[in-house]
């Protein structure tokens, strides 16, 4: 069974950073990609950035390229988000996923396993 643990979220100031990680399990991932999505109170889950597991290409959401970096550690089977410069819009819960078709799409119904979330507050 595939589970993602994501961890590291909290209350920072704008201009801040955040680290997130998110460990998964139950399976290998070498043909999948994985991805950050994230949702604020009262809008749509939206697409963070995402990386391939096998090649590590990254996808990003225009609205956090140069400020969001998504990486991988394959011996550890976790992806992490260095969330830089934050602003109070970035504030949301954000999630892990698992895309099994392993493009690291931007459609959040290509992702069949997901996390349970963590809270990212930033202050202004």
């Amino acid at each position: 069974q595939v589970q993602l643990v994501e961890s590291g979220g909290g209350l920072v100031q704008a201009g801040g950073s955040l680290r997130l990680s998110c460990a998964a399990s139950g399976r290998t991932f070498d043909n999948d990609a994985m991805a950050w999505f994230r949702q604020a109170p009262g809008k749509e889950r939206e697409f963070v950035a995402a990386i391939t597991w096998s090649h590590g290409n990254t996808y990003y959401a225009g609205s956090v390229r140069g400020r969001f970096t998504i990486s991988r550690d394959n011996a550890k089977n976790a992806i992490y988000l260095q969330m830089n410069t934050l602003k109070p819009e970035d504030t949301a819960v954000y999630y892990c996923a698992v895309d099994p078709f392993g493009r690291g799409s931007r459609n959040l119904y290509e992702y069949d396993y997901w996390g349970q979330g963590t809270q990212v507050t930033v202050s202004s």
